[in-house]
């Protein structure tokens, strides 16, 4: 039995899923703007930052941060969508790829807070 402290396998997985998801588009965006694609002098990287600052509070299950984190995302989607619409080449593609891991951080948040949420609505009054 697991106590209440500890989260079960299902939140474990949804927060690796998380984690990947926020690594991989921090690494994405530092990349993009630094070395595959940039658009000046680099100073558009610093948009990974507030991405950065998430990683904490996913390794410690807090659930202010996946929500704020679950609406933070959708001006990546935002960002990533007006650039797959105007950029040609590999910018065009890396938008792309941005838009969706987006997508997916969001819906992993997303099903991670409803995860733990349900034993609160499960409980007896």
């Amino acid at each position: 039995m697991t106590s209440s402290r500890t989260p079960d396998a299902a939140v474990q997985g949804l927060r690796a899923a998380a984690l990947g998801a926020l690594a991989a588009l921090i690494v994405l965006g530092a990349a993009w703007e630094l070395w595959l694609a940039p658009t000046g002098r680099g100073t558009l990287a610093v948009k990974v930052l507030p991405l950065v600052l998430a990683l904490a509070g996913l390794l410690r299950h807090r659930m202010y941060t996946y929500r704020w984190l679950s609406l933070l995302v959708w001006l990546y989607v935002a960002e990533g969508v007006v650039r797959a619409t105007s950029e040609h080449g590999l910018g065009q593609w890396l938008a792309a790829a941005e838009v969706a891991l987006s997508v997916v951080l969001f819906v992993v948040c997303t099903l991670y807070i409803r995860r733990r949420q349900r034993p609160a609505a499960e409980a007896p009054a």
